[in-house]
């Protein structure tokens, strides 16, 4: 894993810049800021500046809605699969992230990544805490950081700059009573649309709460993709299609850990799971062995239990 702490110029994701960026590139735009003239081309399609342009094409290519082709010295963009699955203007299930469930979705595609390492995958896959102060986590990932990954992790200011990032994407800015009493504009307009999942209070002072909780509103079909996802790679050099509750509790990019679920939680997670797929995905807890199985089809096709959160039949 190599470390990856900049790149989003200290701007958190925010509304519209997902679908910006996919149907930037489907429409023959440019995303990379190496040419001026198609740093301008990009300027103008977008409506923001230079480091804007580079702070979207960030946050597409780290949930995964990007590929990318170098060629010499440059390199050139592309929509994948996820990227066009959800936001492509014409096809795309919900372009507007209007449905949370596609919120949550976008959640695990950021953090399911076994290459790099941020500091909102640091804190999803790694890190222990439920209640914090800013600058230890800062401490935690730095020190952590040095043994995950093979590269240098840069100074602190710009490890410090991507967890203030990661903490503005997915917190509601702490207001007093007496600020919001004072607010005459929308600012919630600005906001990332990850700090409606909830699962990192600012609590001012520079303390968060992040706790390990059962999160009913995340779909089923979100979770059963998520957790096909994860036994993809669990089961790869493996003929059998089973992988241990603890595993997907708190190994790194599994289920329980990207989407911060207790023990009770990702029980009934997977019990709704298995009464949704009718068995495809069925699960044991009996004298200390918890075990999880998914049959071949389903582990085969994750795309398929999305299809039917959105309704669709292809």
């Amino acid at each position: 894993m190599k470390a990856k702490f900049t790149g989003h110029d200290t701007f958190p994701l925010r509304y519209g810049w997902l679908y910006k960026a996919v149907n930037h590139l489907n429409s023959g735009g440019k995303l990379q800021t190496s040419k001026e003239e198609e740093t301008q081309q990009a300027i103008i399609k977008l409506g923001v500046g230079k480091n804007m342009v580079n702070a979207i094409r960030y946050w597409a290519e780290s949930a995964d809605l990007l590929s990318s082709k170098r060629s010499q010295s440059n390199i050139d963009y592309f929509t994948s699969e996820n990227g066009d699955y959800l936001f492509n203007a014409d096809t795309g299930r919900d372009p507007y992230l209007e449905q949370i469930g596609s919120v949550w979705l976008v959640h695990f595609w950021l953090n399911f990544n076994f290459q790099h390492l941020s500091a909102y995958r640091y804190f999803f896959n790694y890190s222990h805490v439920q209640h914090f102060e800013k600058s230890k986590l800062l401490s935690d990932c730095s020190s952590d950081a040095k043994k995950l990954v093979t590269n240098d992790i840069g100074n602190e200011s710009t490890l410090k700059k991507d967890i203030d990032c990661f903490l503005n994407t997915y917190s509601k800015k702490f207001k007093s009573d007496a600020v919001k009493k004072k607010l005459t504009i929308d600012e919630e307009h600005f906001t990332s649309p990850l700090t409606e999942l909830n699962l990192v209070t600012d609590n001012g002072g520079g303390f968060y709460v992040s706790d390990l909780a059962e999160r009913p509103e995340i779909p089923i079909e979100v979770f059963i993709y998520g957790l096909i996802k994860f036994a993809q790679v669990e089961t790869k050099d493996s003929k059998i299609n089973s992988i241990d509750f603890d595993s997907l509790l708190t190994k790194p990019c599994s289920p329980g850990r990207i989407f911060r679920l207790s023990e009770s939680g990702l029980g009934q997670k997977l019990d709704e799971a298995q009464e949704y797929s009718k068995d495809e995905v069925s699960w044991i807890d009996s004298l200390g062995l918890r075990q999880v199985k998914i049959n071949d089809e389903y582990l085969s096709n994750p795309l398929a239990v999305l299809n039917k959160f959105y309704g669709a039949t292809s």
